[in-house]
């Protein structure tokens, strides 16, 4: 209440409260809105120790990337290849429909070579050429586990820590949690590579759910326009555009003062961010700066964006320039049939530009506290779906088990954590489940995933929710 007299409190909300306590607090919040400059301190935060990752940047392989073609070699699926899968390793295992009502679940051998690789001897397919080069820089995780066996809950499990839509997503847990680490661009930022057919990705996936909604995710397209409507249509210059939003926010803030409604606070953040974006938007994405050694090595492709390789290159570009949480996404790895050329494309797209984007963060200084993680969303069966040829077979979705590898932030290079059993069916030692590995990526930014809440309806919710453990074998 005001010192001067009395003011009646019926039909106070503490928002007015704190704008006419004092100094006004509530004005100091919106200007720590509108100045991006203002650090996270402001912001509610888990941050228990020191970080040793300042960002992540998120390789998402959306379909289930078959680890027994991959990562996973197992001699023993060779040599029972056309077999059946034993009743003693599939135990009491659901299985989709897709391939539950087969008579027969025969075994496949994977048909590429395998090999060890660098001082770690860390065992990777002839697939990936590339990133059998770095494997002394990455850590591999074998033993990844999840409830999830199909597409639209297994992606939204690790993205959002629920299999039920609607749950904030990593990246703007991070927003939230940690604030922008720059001012001109946001601090949570989506890419996905363009033309690619497979399993459709919801914007849900980089939403905000019930967090404010400037911790929400910004897709930047391939092409002149990267962000929607960010640039000023004909006949409105930037200083007609700034006396507009002046004009607007002042317009705003009366409406703040009568209603406390916080989706207005969060309108003019983002409003401040377009603005400033329509300046450092075209400067990220202009690769015009790179050597052509640096594009070379990204592959092919990396001249054309919104390919996994131009993706790769602007995500370096990011990660200097600030931006907390990088999301790329590529799909089409669901290869329910046609499995050895359907990987093989999808390698001849990944694998290059992958093992490129390590090297150049390493090459300039940001692999050290830059997390980098590849990981789908599961893996697939070590028997065939439908029939299996001399030349041809496919794999179904497999939950038990999964490999993905993390790179730098403080990750423990070189080394491969936990087991499956002789058929890549079961994980045999260390398990790594879905929470875990969002608890280990907030611990390596100073997050302790207990800490890190958001109350609503009733209830103090986390990425996590109540599981997961920190990864600490993996840990630098």
């Amino acid at each position: 209440m005001k010192c001067t007299g009395f003011e009646s409190p019926l039909g106070t909300s503490r928002r007015q409260l704190l704008q006419q306590f004092g100094m006004g607090l509530g004005s100091i919040a919106l200007a720590d809105l509108v100045n991006p400059s203002v650090s996270a301190a402001a912001t509610p935060s888990g941050i228990d120790h020191a970080p040793r990752a300042k960002r992540v940047i998120f390789l998402f392989q959306a379909g289930g990337p078959s680890q027994i073609d991959m990562f996973d070699h197992k001699p023993e699926l060779n040599a029972r290849h056309g077999s059946e899968l034993p009743d003693e390793i599939r135990g009491t295992q659901r299985l989709t429909g897709m391939s539950g009502n087969q008579a027969s679940l025969p075994l496949v051998g994977s048909p590429f070579k395998f090999q060890q690789y660098g001082e770690s001897g860390a065992t990777v397919s002839e697939l990936l050429p590339h990133t059998a080069a770095i494997a002394d820089d990455l850590c591999f995780i074998k033993s990844v586990h999840t409830e999830a066996i199909n597409h639209g809950p297994g992606v939204t499990f690790i993205q959002t820590g629920a299999q039920i839509p609607g749950r904030p997503s990593m990246g703007a847990w991070l927003s939230y949690g940690l604030g922008t680490d720059n001012e001109n661009l946001p601090s949570f930022v989506v890419l996905v590579t363009k033309d690619k057919g497979g399993q459709p990705l919801a914007a849900r996936l980089w939403g905000s759910g019930f967090l404010p909604a400037q911790h929400q995710g910004v897709q930047f397209r391939s092409g002149g326009d990267p962000v929607l409507y960010l640039n000023n249509p004909a006949g409105v210059d930037r200083a007609s555009r700034r006396a507009m939003l002046d004009t607007l926010r002042g317009l705003h803030e009366m409406q703040i003062a009568e209603t406390s409604d916080p989706a207005i606070e969060a309108r003019i953040a983002q409003h401040e961010l377009a603005f400033r974006m329509q300046a450092s938007v075209p400067e990220a994405t202009n690769f015009a700066d790179e050597s052509q050694q640096v594009i070379d090595s990204y592959g092919p492709d990396a001249k054309n964006p919104g390919t996994f390789a131009a993706n790769c290159l602007l995500a370096r570009r990011l990660a200097e320039r600030g931006v907390r949480f990088i999301q790329l996404y590529h799909q089409g790895w669901d290869q329910h049939g046609g499995l050895p050329g359907g990987i093989k494309r999808q390698c001849s797209e990944t694998d290059q530009p992958a093992a490129a984007l390590v090297q150049d963060l390493k090459r300039c200084g940001l692999l050290e506290d830059t997390l980098v993680v590849w990981a789908g969303e599961f893996g697939r069966t070590n028997y065939c779906q439908g029939k299996l040829s001399a030349t041809n077979f496919g794999r179904d979705h497999h939950p038990r088990c999964f490999t993905i590898w993390m790179a730098g932030g403080g990750i423990k290079p070189g080394i491969t954590h936990g087991h499956t059993d002789d058929f890549s069916y079961n994980v045999t030692e260390n398990p790594v489940h879905i929470h875990d590995l969002q608890a280990t990526i907030l611990h390596q930014l100073g997050i302790d995933h207990e800490r890190l809440t958001f109350r609503y309806q009733g209830r103090r919710f986390r990425l996590t929710d109540v599981h997961g453990h920190v990864i600490k074998p993996i840990l630098a």
